[in-house]
């Protein structure tokens, strides 16, 4: 399937401190949806979480996802995202969370940490987007 990169008008939202309701589906179809943080590095969007999550199971399991994120300045216009997981990795995830915490609580450090937690990054390849405003 084709991919298609995040039009160039929306990529501003990565840049602001929009939250991304990610859609995964649970094992028996369902969808589950969660508000994240989100970023894109130029190919791919990016979701840090922690292993053991029920968006880590579900995207390791079925890596189809969807999310959409909303302009905080401007709620009429959002970007629809849908793709798969193309990489999981764990290197350089507790670092990227702190990059996140900056972004979206004005924090150095992520201070929600907890003992013995590995952060893992899903590196989604963008294959349908739709907009708004």
């Amino acid at each position: 399937m084709p991919s298609h990169p995040i039009p160039e008008k929306y990529v501003d939202l990565f840049d602001k401190r929009s939250f991304a309701n990610l859609a995964t589906l649970m094992p028996d179809g369902s969808p589950q949806v969660t508000p994240v943080w989100c970023d894109f590095d130029g190919t791919h969007v990016i979701i840090n979480t922690a292993r053991g999550r029920q968006k880590d199971r579900n995207m390791t399991r079925d890596g189809r996802v969807s999310m959409s994120l909303l302009d905080p300045d401007n709620p009429y216009r959002y970007l629809e995202v849908r793709g798969r997981v193309e990489e999981v990795i764990e290197e350089g995830a507790a670092d990227h969370i702190d990059k996140m915490a900056k972004k979206y609580l004005g924090k150095d450090k992520y201070p929600y940490a907890q003992p013995g937690e590995v952060r893992v990054l899903f590196k989604i390849r963008p294959e349908h987007t739709s907009s708004m405003g």
